[in-house]
């Protein structure tokens, strides 16, 4: 009969891990190999596309497309600024959201559905009736 030698190599793993962390050295386990977490809670941080949008409300079939809402048209003019009305304001645009953080339109909360397609979220946390959308570059 051929029998493999008994292994010790886990119990000397274990006993080396213990005397690293008695000592004070840190031990990479496969939880630190792991993907890294979000850098905001809210998920990765990035940068709406340059250009003008317009905002509305939906319209019916037996009439416009839309209301325009031009009090809440805006233009991302770099990277995480905008401007509405001549004033200048930032926002975060973090997963899928985006909060005007500043300028006229601070405290505005909008949900990317797509490139260039916005929708408001409403204050229960649905998807509101108004939608802005990329209307041009720069």
């Amino acid at each position: 009969m051929n029998r493999a030698p008994k292994s010790d190599a886990e119990p000397r793993a274990a006993l080396l891990a213990t005397l690293l962390a008695v000592a004070g050295v840190p031990v990479v386990t496969a939880c630190a190999a792991s993907a890294p977490p979000p850098p905001v809670p809210g998920g990765r941080i990035d940068t709406l596309a340059l250009g003008h949008y317009t905002c509305e409300l939906p319209g019916d079939a037996g009439g416009p497309s839309g209301t325009p809402m031009p009090e809440y048209d805006f233009r991302i003019v770099n990277a995480s600024s905008y401007k509405a009305g001549g004033i200048r304001g930032s926002y975060l645009f973090a997963g899928d959201r985006v909060v005007m953080t500043g300028g006229k339109l601070k405290g505005l909360t909008l949900r990317r559905i797509s490139i260039g397609f916005l929708r408001q979220i409403a204050e229960d946390g649905s998807d509101g009736p108004m939608r802005c959308v990329r209307t041009s570059r720069y």
